[in-house]
């Protein structure tokens, strides 16, 4: 038996006090609150003994800056994959969350008819596909280790339905994937055996005044 974890590590707070919908969008670094949510991250996997041998994050900025204390921790390269990035979005760009209004347009609300695909942006089934692919490939690159994939909300809380046999189809606001979680893999071989989850920052989580989106 060779058992091999790859942690999935959502990115810490960002720095966005207009509250935008940020997606893909460049820019959009760690808050203070975040980089200390990336350092708490780094001590907590270390503190753990966590065999790190490989970590590789999304290319935005918010889940390089999250990696980046992590890598150094363990003293390795910093990878990027495309294939942890966050999930296209039609509302990037809008503040839906000051403004809900922005839904009702008409141009807008024709996006949000299907929550299976979903209609308002990267159909769930994509996001599967190249998160599937990535986990594999750093899986392989750590075999009878860990590695870590720091990416976004919605492409972990997808994996993690899918694994677990759920439904795609959920309330984006009932996600369980709090800024700087770890929702660890662990495999014997090539077979999923446990899926565990972890809040190393509740303490530093921000109320509903101050939240984020992802």
């Amino acid at each position: 038996m060779v058992y091999t974890t790859v942690h999935l590590i959502r990115h810490g707070e960002v720095y966005n006090p207009d509250r935008v919908l940020y997606g893909r969008l460049e820019g959009y670094p760690l808050s203070a609150r975040g980089r200390e949510m990336a350092e708490r991250v780094a001590s907590t996997l270390q503190e753990q003994g966590a065999d790190i041998v490989d970590v590789t994050a999304s290319p935005l900025l918010r889940a390089q800056q999250t990696a980046t204390p992590i890598a150094e921790g363990f003293g390795l390269d910093l990878g990027t994959d495309e294939r942890v990035i966050e999930a296209g979005n039609h509302f990037e760009g809008t503040s839906v969350a000051k403004d809900p209004t922005h839904l009702l347009r008409p141009a807008r609300m024709v996006k949000l008819i299907n929550p299976w695909k979903p209609s308002w942006g990267e159909p769930y089934v994509e996001v599967i596909e190249r998160m599937t692919a990535a986990i594999r490939d750093a899986r392989a690159r750590a075999v009878g280790h860990e590695a870590v994939l720091v990416s976004h909300q919605l492409p972990i809380w997808t994996m993690r339905r899918h694994l677990e046999g759920r439904s795609m189809v959920h309330d984006p606001r009932k996600r369980n994937t709090t800024l700087a979680s770890i929702t660890s893999l662990t495999f014997d071989d090539g077979t999923l055996i446990t899926v565990d989850y972890a809040e190393p920052c509740r303490d530093l989580l921000p109320d509903s005044s101050t939240a984020v989106l992802p």
